[in-house]
């Protein structure tokens, strides 16, 4: 949902027509996102795949990981490293990015590679050796594709934001059902405000959680930098989502826990967001630095 973003707002008008009609009309399955690797993480400057130009095609070399939905994939948007790191060199100069038709990829420089998880996550890895991709199929400018991904990072976090507001509301409402339902010591544990205070209390920070991602996706489609607000947003949600599966596990007790409920199933899978796909505390960071002008921390 957020992915193509990227095409949209900077691929050339002969890709968009290439792709966006068949992605809308869903012919093109899924797409990938190829950015993290295993050994930069977040610090997208450090990352090691390569795409040198040879004639018409670029060759590809290197790893991704935490690549969502590979397997199922039709497309992929890759952003690697096209002009080699030199001294006084930004990092994020010289990255490039491709989108990779998976469906002629695979068996042919592309692999793919499951990794289990504890929550219904479909993520992998992915090992590029010598994949030959066309040339016209570099989006935007050659070295300027670390700008161009950061639209696509924004749109994923108020997406990632909306789905953690969506958990929390189902959290709350499993929680409050219950809570009318069950009864001990002859009355609804609802009935009792060391139950409500704590459901009320999600139910407050979710919904200001909500706002901020309204917030986000205002200024994201009124094509403004929404950077600040779908970080806050991300934040604010995950946190929001993870205080609610806290409350409706620690409403329903032992049956929390267990899987006719259907409570540890989400309550594992919301837990992701305090991690992914960006942790707090470099939410924290850009804030500090890029909203309240304070020294950067890392």
């Amino acid at each position: 949902m957020y992915t193509m973003g990227t095409l949209l707002r900077h691929g050339s008008a002969e890709q968009k027509q290439k792709y966006l009609p068949a992605i809308a009309s869903g012919e093109l399955r899924l797409q990938a996102f190829g950015v993290t690797e295993p050994t930069s993480g977040t610090d997208t400057g450090a990352l090691k795949t390569t795409a040198r130009l040879d004639g018409d095609h670029f060759i590809v070399k290197g790893q991704k990981i935490w690549t969502s939905r590979a397997e199922y994939s039709d497309l992929m948007l890759l952003l690697a490293r096209t002009t080699p790191l030199k001294e006084g060199m930004k990092k994020t100069d010289g990255l490039s990015v491709l989108l990779v038709d998976m469906r002629e990829a695979i068996g042919n420089g592309l692999t793919i590679r499951p990794i289990r998880t504890m929550m219904n996550h479909a993520t992998t890895e992915v090992f590029f050796d010598d994949l030959r991709v066309p040339a016209e199929n570099l989006i935007g400018e050659e070295g300027k594709g670390f700008r161009y991904i950061l639209s696509g990072m924004n749109a994923e976090r108020i997406l990632i934001a909306s789905e953690c507001v969506g958990d929390a509301k189902w959290f709350i409402e499993k929680a409050s059902n219950y809570a009318k339902e069950r009864q001990v010591f002859g009355r609804p544990i609802g009935q009792n405000q060391g139950i409500q205070f704590p459901i009320a209390r999600a139910y407050a920070n979710m919904r200001a959680a909500e706002l901020m991602v309204r917030e986000a996706l205002s200024l994201y489609e009124s094509g403004k930098n929404p950077g600040a607000e779908a970080n806050m947003a991300k934040m604010l949600a995950a946190d929001a989502s993870n205080e609610a599966a806290n409350v409706c596990i620690q409403t329903h007790g032992g049956f929390g826990f267990a899987e006719e409920y259907d409570v540890e199933r989400k309550f594992r899978e919301t837990r992701l967001y305090q991690v992914a796909p960006i942790s707090t505390n470099l939410i924290l960071s850009f804030l500090s630095e890029h909203v309240l002008g304070l020294p950067r921390s890392y």
